[in-house]
């Protein structure tokens, strides 16, 4: 998609491409010339500076005429990807270099553009789709506010507390903007929305967007279906005064990633995936199956789920639902998280912006590894239980229902704690286990059902587990605990100090820039880690000398590499 000369090769070759023509690619493909077309379309615009000059001086004059905050975004970008928020003319140079090369390394262009910061803005877009016939519609819009690190992770339609007039006048402006153009297909113009009503024009992306089920479910239409019909030179099935909105949906991104760790991009094998029941109520558009080993060099995104209902609370509480059915084990990912958020009183009330997830992170924190004394004794049931097949079967630990011993049996389970290990003793006795951590004892009968461990007595339910190993995944009253069994391989002398600078992530090296015998200050950029076109900066925590560097430019490095070693100057 959004490959010009692709759609140029169709075109000489009479293929029929399902999307616009290469024309409009190009037009919208450069968010600088974009910014031009749409002042002459009387399209709203941020102010900012759009043009080829791209001296890091002569930038740097036109964010300061601009007026800080600034936004620093690759005109041929889009994901969230070659973007930097820069607040003051200091950090300025440092964050163009950054963005230049995520820039180049993403998009095969490092030309980027200047825009003004619009201080708690909404991010508001339009669903635009054109024909052949010169017929061109909006197709409502998307509230796509919730975002980090300027990718979206939850979007919505239609838009909370939008009243009609600005609905109106937003979506006359994005079918001005596909017109000036000559667009054929579906796409979506992107918009900022101001606290005061007032918007402006960000980009067009043209293509499908990720979030588009929130529009199907809203208007009942098929939008892949309508892109083929345009694609036959069809004319489009409805006009403007045919579509209507029906209820409210709405869509979360599951992403393979450490919400607790900065975002970072998490990488290893799905090896247990379990999802709510899809319905006419919720949707799962899915990249993966178990087992899929999810590498560096995609982005993280790998499902959406879309829920639907009469209007958003219900919708909001249909959601909350299904992520609780969603389990994942493996490797990191955002589905705690987006629990967080869409339970959060703030996002219940549309109290929207793209700063929502920054203005409320400790709101939004959620312990994953925070397990209560319950969750050490669960664990521990399921992993003797689901021991059996590598036990006898005569052996009483293979099923503690039923079972009858005189004599009495006992087991030891050690977790690696935060500050210390935690214990848990199982003893069996007739047909019960007594289980015992630190104050808390349980005594009940337990049975496993493939990754569910069904427990009865003094508590009851159903638990979902999976063992990789040391670690241990726990899926319980809608909440994801991870555990990990105690190995006398870790150590205190394991962890990250501050002088050894270690990578957060699987990626790749992007950038060196420091040397040994380097004197380096508290905050100096060190080396920057690439993974899922995403870059991470790693700094001095505190100044010092290089002593040593590991890796060069290009090469790949694991999680826990070290990658520089620094020699610190004594705390004063």
């Amino acid at each position: 998609s959004e490959n010009a000369n692709f759609a140029r090769r169709c075109e000489a070759h009479n293929v029929v491409l399902i999307g616009p023509p290469a024309s409009a690619m190009v037009a919208m493909g450069s968010k600088a010339q974009a910014k031009l077309l749409m002042a002459k379309a009387d399209v709203p615009l941020v102010p900012g500076y759009h043009g080829d000059n791209q001296e890091p001086e002569f930038l740097l004059e036109q964010a300061k005429s601009i007026g800080f905050p600034v936004l620093l975004k690759a005109s041929l970008g889009g994901g969230g990807k070659g973007m930097r928020l820069v607040h003051a003319a200091a950090d300025f140079v440092e964050s163009l270099a950054a963005c230049k090369r995520e820039a180049k390394a993403s998009f095969g262009d490092d030309h980027v553009l200047i825009e003004k910061y619009v201080i708690q803005p909404r991010h508001v877009e339009i669903q635009v789709f054109a024909d052949t016939h010169g017929n061109a519609v909006y197709l409502f819009e998307r509230d796509c506010s919730i975002q980090r690190r300027h990718q979206k992770v939850v979007e919505e339609a239609p838009a909370p507390n939008l009243d009609e007039a600005t609905r109106k006048a937003m979506g006359e402006a994005a079918v001005r903007a596909a017109k000036a153009i000559g667009y054929v297909g579906a796409g979506t113009i992107e918009f900022l929305l101001s606290a005061t009503g007032d918007f402006y024009f960000m980009e067009m992306n043209t293509r499908l967007q990720v979030e588009h089920p929130v529009t199907e479910m809203i208007t009942g239409q098929d939008l892949v279906e309508w892109q083929v019909r345009v694609a036959e030179g069809l004319p489009l099935p409805l006009q403007q005064d045919q579509l209507s909105m029906n209820g409210h949906a709405i869509e979360v991104r599951i992403y393979a990633e450490d919400p607790e760790n900065e975002f970072l991009p998490s990488t290893g094998t799905i090896h247990y995936l379990g999802t709510p029941d899809q319905t006419e109520n919720v949707r799962i558009d899915s990249g993966v199956v178990q087992g899929d080993e999810i590498s560096v060099f995609y982005d993280p995104m790998i499902a959406k789920l879309i829920t639907w209902d009469v209007n958003r609370e219900r919708a909001i509480h249909r959601m909350e639902r299904a992520l609780t059915q969603y389990h994942i084990a493996g490797l990191k990912t955002n589905i705690g998280f987006l629990q967080s958020v869409v339970g959060n009183d703030a996002f219940k009330s549309a109290d929207l912006s793209t700063h929502f997830i920054d203005d409320r992170h400790s709101e939004l924190a959620f312990d994953s590894v925070g397990a209560t004394a319950r969750d050490y004794i669960l664990a521990a049931l399921y992993i003797s239980l689901s021991s059996s097949d590598q036990t006898s079967q005569h052996e009483p630990w293979n099923s503690l229902t039923g079972w009858q011993v005189n004599s009495f049996n006992a087991q030891k389970f050690v977790f690696k704690g935060e500050e210390e290990n935690i214990q848990v003793l199982l003893s069996a006795s007739g047909d019960s286990v007594s289980a015992q951590r630190g104050d808390l004892r349980l005594v009940v009968q337990g049975e496993v059902q493939g990754n569910e461990l069904v427990v009865s007595g003094d508590y009851s339910g159903r638990v979902t587990a999976f063992v990789q190993g040391e670690q241990v995944a726990l899926f319980r009253d809608g909440k994801s605990v991870r555990l990990e069994q105690y190995s006398y391989k870790h150590s205190a002398a394991d962890e990250t100090s501050g002088g050894h600078l270690k990578a957060p992530m699987n990626g790749r090296i992007v950038n060196v820039s420091v040397k040994p015998g380097q004197a380096v200050e508290e905050g100096d950029l060190l080396i920057t880690v690439e993974a899922m076109k995403m870059e991470h900066a790693i700094r001095a925590v505190r100044a010092g000398v290089v002593k040593a560097v590991f890796f060069e430019q290009g090469s790949l490095v694991n999680e826990g590499d070290e990658l520089i070693e620094l020699e610190l100057d004594e705390e004063e």
